[in-house]
């Protein structure tokens, strides 16, 4: 099997399709917003708008073909409110009348976070599974991680692949309104 390479990537446009298709199943994602035709706009309004220009967005390959993405948040990212805007238009064009169910995500989201610094993992996904690629992008990513990091696993299949990566789970929720089982998750520095 070829080898995986990373490397970092600006190409948001390509991110926001690769990040689509690995989360085609995510229970999450599946919440959010059940029509998949509107998957790649809520990527799309992350990486721009939530994460913005300073996320640190790692592409794998494989023989040159993109294969997956992760998109990482250093210690002290903070929304501008001109971010805060575009990312309100684009989940509004992504969510429709599901936009409350994004307002709940976030603020349980919210309260879960760690309050000292740290790396926040919003997104890695992988177009094919069970290949190594999400072991690639994180390894790429835990190297660059000079501080706790933190994410939310949305899939208790994944669990295993971030704990050898020296995550370890802080708790477990259930989403209102219906929602799927989320797994914080934190790593120390």
């Amino acid at each position: 099997m070829p080898a995986i390479a990373v490397t970092s990537s600006r190409d948001l446009d390509l991110v926001s399709s690769l990040l689509a298709q690995a989360f085609v199943d995510d229970p999450v994602i599946r919440w959010l917003q059940p029509d998949s035709r509107h998957h790649k706009q809520i990527f799309r309004t992350l990486v721009r708008w939530v994460h913005g220009e300073d996320a640190s967005i790692d592409l794998a390959l494989r023989d040159g073909v993109p294969i997956g993405a992760a998109v990482w948040d250093a210690p002290g990212h903070k929304i501008s409110p001109t971010r805060q805007i575009g990312s309100m238009v684009g989940f509004v064009r992504a969510l429709g009348g599901r936009m409350r169910y994004g307002a709940l995500l976030e603020q349980e989201f919210t309260k879960l976070r760690p309050k000292e610094p740290h790396w926040y993992l919003g997104q890695v996904g992988a177009t094919v599974k069970g290949v190594g690629i999400g072991s690639a992008l994180l390894a790429a990513g835990i190297d660059r991680v000079d501080a706790p990091a933190y994410l939310e696993s949305s899939n208790e299949a994944n669990i295993p692949l971030y704990e050898r990566y020296g995550f370890e789970v802080t708790t477990e929720i259930t989403l209102p309104e219906g929602g799927p089982t989320v797994w914080p998750m934190y790593r120390r520095g």
